[in-house]
Order: C-alpha cells, then structure tokens, then sequence
C-alpha cells in the first residue's frame, strides 16, 4: 500500500506544475481494494503538465472532456491566482473623458439620488488615473453607450428566442438586447414575461395570478447570468431560449467554484466581476449577496412541476426549468383497449436531445476557424452516446420481469466475472434514473439489487419498439 502511495505522489509531483500535494488513501469497495486520490482546488493557477509548459500544459474541464485551455483562459487563471477581476482592468484605448456614459449617469441618479462624478467612480473602481490622465475599467466600458463597448466587447448582449417546439429550429420570435449591461437584465427577463402565460385563481372576493413559470427564479438567474458571466471570453453570448416545455438560460464561464448549485439554500456567494457587482447591488439589479439561490430555491417550492436542472455544456454554465407535467399529470403509460397497446406519455429521450442541444449550442458559438473541431469532437460524443444505447438496453431487458443484483446480471450476460464495463454501464443507468436500488440507504447491502425505473422502461420503449409495447 505504502508503495503505491508513493508512486502516485512521485507521478503527481514530477508531471505537474506548480506542486500539487494529494490527498491519497484506500477504501475496501465490493470486497475490492480501490486507492482513491483526491486534489484539492489549488490558490496557484493555472496548473500545467511540466513537461508541455504552460501554453500547451494547461487543461480545463468542458462538459465530460478535458481540453486545452486556450490564452483567453489561461490569463482568466492568472488574474484568480493574483485576485484580479477582468471587469478591474483599465482600458487604454479611450480616455474617461471622450467616454460616453451618458445612459449610465442618468440611471445612477435616478436610482440612488447620487450626482455621479469623478471621486464615486474612482470609488466604485470604474476608472484608474495613469500617468496624469483618467481611464475607464471593463467595467464601466461595459456599462457605456459609447461606440467602443461594441469594438471591444461586441458579444457582451443577450440573444433571446422564442422556438416553437421543444428544440432549437423555427423561431416564433427573437430578440437581441444589445444596449449597456445595466440594461440588460431587465429587457431580457420582460421577453421572457411576454411569452409565458399567466392564471388567475379566486380565493373568495380576492383575486390570485399565477405564472405557469416560477418567474423569481428565472429573474435571479438572468441577473446571475449578466453579473457573474466572463466578459474575458471572446465569441460567446447569453443566450435564453424558450420552448413549448422549458425555459433555458445559457451564460458564458463556468460556475464559479466555490458555489454549488445543488444546496441553493446556504447562502453561497462568490464575485467573478467584482467590480460590476458593487454597481449593480447600488442600482437595485442585485439585493444582498447570496440571497439570490435562497430566492431560486424557495421560489422552486412553489412550482412542483417545474424542474430546474444546470449543466456546463463547454465553457458555459446553463439553468434550464422544465415542465414535467406529462410525467406528473399523466400517467406513463395509458392503455388502448382497441388495440392492445400501451402508448409511452413521454416525447422524446432526454438523454439524446441534450446531446444534440450541446452540439447544437457549440456549432452556434464556436469561432469559424474552431467550428470543424468542435464539431468532430461533439459528433463523436453523440455517436458514442448513441452506441451506448445497444448496451443500455441490454442490461435493462435483464431487468424487466424483476429486480436483479449486480452478480446476476452479469452471469445472464455471459460474463465470467463482473466486468468494469458493466459497473459502469449500472452506474450510468442510475446517474440517469433508468435504474436504481432496491435498498437505496444501503448501497453496499449484500443484499442490494438494481430494479427498473418508470423512466427506465420508457426509455426501453422508446428504443425497442418507436413508441409501443
């Protein structure tokens, strides 16, 4: 044991660069030894191979692959490792005084009452003095109606769309919000108002609407996604996309990763742009810090059919709420006495279309010299998902007429031994709800068997038979 410990941390420490210090330990796991290695978030980035330098060493994590981190992105780790904002950094192509900041002004003091002037933007870290003249930060070129916001940042806008149908095609409508950023979030969240509908219910004398969307929700979401996207990436915009059964909200720059998103109610807070999160708490956009996932959380609640999911597809972070009413109104399966049939109430594989989706989303984002790569990339993922799909259902027929432990399924595979891949086939299966445990506070129950979800026969369905069973 004491070997194998120190020939990871001899690996560890001679291939990567700054020094990575372990945490190295071993479990006993179904009767096997397993050594697990955890690396903690370093306060050193970026973090490179040795051997390739820090150009062609650095990686990132995109979506379920690793890629090359590219300068944009190695820089954006420099300025984390040093505490530095991108929005901070002063811009020396135009000096505060040809600046047109006019929209900004007028809303700093209809909003706080303040007559704005040099000393509160010096204060707010919107301008830097150099070599006796005044420059403008990121920051309040991003929050300008000057010309040059469009030079340099011409991607910092929302794209919004409304599609018909529960993926990306024909528009119904679309709009691009491309005014100051102050701006943004509040024209971006009226779209979204003008394509969902609302009800009314009486209790008594008294009136009570009700929006089919939880709206204070999505309202903190756009915020987040203005304030806390990194305006460092080039060639990427917000995009919200709304569909017949689902509301997506998609923001350059991963999560920041001190957040998480799966315990919304902790209070959690972390500043990507620190210099336009003062701003816009003083103009009313934002409240407190870290009141905004306790809103989303408390918000969802009150909406049981709505189900709100995040991914990072690439270098991006999404929010999605989704109806899942057809599953939670409707029963699965309903029963056609003329023809014998039981007819599946699901649409479509969700497994499937979010892959599509992602390949969708990047083929729209990509640079043109990058479209070809990113293409290839997420057309193999696809492919792969999709021959996977033979194998899933191979060992969710085993599962059909009763719930069977991991030893039996592979016995009626044919396998001699329970193999890698069918661990990993079972714990894919479960990830996506198609499968779970018989005795689920006990995962290492001698006794523990895999039954076949609701969600897990449609899929069966869908795959096998178009539909019909």
């Amino acid at each position: 044991m004491l070997e194998i410990e120190e020939k990871i941390s001899n690996i560890i420490h001679y291939n990567c660069y700054p020094l990575i210090l372990p945490e190295i330990f071993f479990v006993n796991y179904e009767g096997k030894h397993v050594v697990v290695v955890k690396v903690y978030k370093g306060s050193n980035p970026p973090y490179y191979i040795k051997n390739n330098g820090r150009e062609k060493g650095t990686y990132i994590r995109a979506g379920s692959n690793n890629r090359l981190a590219d300068k944009e992105i190695i820089e954006e780790l420099e300025r984390q490792r040093l505490n530095i904002s991108f929005d901070s950094l002063p811009v020396y192509s135009k000096e505060l005084r040809d600046l047109d900041i006019s929209l900004f002004i007028k809303q700093w003091e209809e909003t706080t009452g303040e007559v704005i002037n040099k000393n509160i933007l010096k204060k707010l870290n919107l301008i830097v003095e150099d070599r006796g003249k005044e420059f403008p930060t990121n920051a309040l070129v991003l929050l300008s109606n000057d010309e040059i916001r469009e030079k340099l940042f011409p991607f910092a806008k929302v794209e919004c769309a409304r599609f018909k149908g529960s993926i990306p095609g024909d528009f119904i409508d679309q709009k691009t919000i491309d005014n100051p950023l102050s701006f943004q979030a509040e024209e971006a969240y009226n779209f979204i108002l003008r394509h969902i509908s609302k009800s009314s219910t009486y209790e008594g004398v008294y009136r009570k609407d009700r929006w089919e969307y939880p709206v204070i929700s999505i309202r903190e979401v756009i915020k987040n996604a203005v304030i806390h996207r990194d305006y460092s990436l080039k060639g990427q915009d917000i995009k919200i996309a709304i569909f017949d059964d689902k509301i997506e909200i998609t923001s350059p720059g991963k999560l920041m990763p001190t957040i998480d998103f799966n315990d919304m109610e902790a209070g959690q807070s972390d500043i990507r742009n620190k210099t336009l999160a003062p701003v816009f708490k003083k103009l009313g956009i934002i409240e407190q810090w870290g009141n905004g996932l306790r809103l989303i959380a408390e918000e969802l609640k009150k909406y049981p059919e709505i189900k709100m999911k995040w991914i990072e597809p690439g270098f991006a972070f999404r929010v999605s709420f989704k109806k899942i009413y057809v599953e939670a109104e409707q029963p699965l399966f309903v029963k056609d006495s003329a023809e014998s049939t039981i007819t599946i109430g699901l649409k479509t594989d969700d497994l499937k279309q979010e892959l599509q989706q992602e390949l969708q989303y990047w083929l729209n984002q990509g640079i043109e010299k990058e479209k070809q790569e990113i293409r290839q990339e997420l057309e193999q993922e696809l492919q792969q998902e999709l021959e996977q799909e033979s194998l899933f259902t191979l060992v969710i027929s085993k599962l059909l007429n009763a719930p069977k432990s991991r030893k039996e399924i592979s016995i009626e595979l044919g396998q001699k031994a329970i193999s890698g891949r069918l661990n990993e086939v079972l714990t894919k299966l479960r990830e996506c709800r198609l499968i779970e445990w018989t005795i689920k506070n006990k995962p290492n129950s001698s006794k523990q068997k895999f039954k076949l979800t609701k969600r897990g026969l449609a899929f069966y369905v869908l795959v096998k038979g178009g539909g019909k069973l």
